[in-house]
């Protein structure tokens, strides 16, 4: 993602001409709002910086996105919530509905961190990216890799072990065999190489 200040001015000028070319935004990943469906919506913190360590913050934080995504009517199957980013699985008819509640809910919590470590102002979250669902195979994929990702950035050992994430519902309401059997009929593989944080 901060590829882009590794480049020396000539070749960000080249990538930036590209980017006009194809149409898409100069300083941010495309979205191509009209599209409906199915979405994988991850979105970090600047820098990467882990402003959501406690566990009550992170609850706190999909808190806010949940009722966001709900009182938006934007339904939400899948999520998890991490230090410094999190995934969540939603389903947009356009996509570009789900840019006004996570930027409301973006706002809420950069002013609460910031108001907590005593600064105002400071940028606490890197926009968002999206990747479209392409097919029933994708979808659970996805769902698996949402349930995994804190066991795959190493802070636990099953996925059952991170409290904030969506697997504590799925195994309450379809149980422990249906999540084996997702995830064995659907494995995650080396989904996220190269983008995930």
């Amino acid at each position: 993602m901060y590829d882009y200040r590794r480049l020396t001015p000539e070749q960000k000028e080249t990538v930036l001409a590209l980017r006009k070319r194809q149409g898409y935004p100069l300083h941010e990943p495309p979205h191509f709002r009209d599209l409906k469906g199915w979405f994988l919506i991850s979105a970090s913190t600047y820098e990467h910086k882990h402003h959501f360590e406690r566990e009550e913050d992170r609850a706190g934080l999909v808190d806010d996105l949940l009722k966001e995504l709900k009182d938006a009517e934007i339904p939400c199957v899948g999520w998890v919530v991490l230090p410094n980013h999190y995934h969540l699985l939603v389903k947009c008819q356009p996509l570009r509905v789900v840019g006004a509640p996570l930027g409301r809910t973006h706002g809420r919590t950069s002013r609460l961190v910031n108001r907590r470590a005593g600064f105002e102002g400071r940028q606490v979250w890197y926009r968002y990216s999206d990747r479209q669902i392409r097919s029933q195979a994708h979808y659970y994929a996805s769902l698996n890799y949402i349930h995994i990702n804190p066991v795959k950035h190493g802070y636990v050992e099953k996925p059952l072990n991170w409290p904030c994430s969506s697997v504590h519902w799925y195994l309450e309401h379809f149980g422990i065999e249906w999540l084996r059997e997702t995830w064995k009929k659907h494995p995650v593989g080396d989904y996220g190489r190269g983008w995930d944080w």
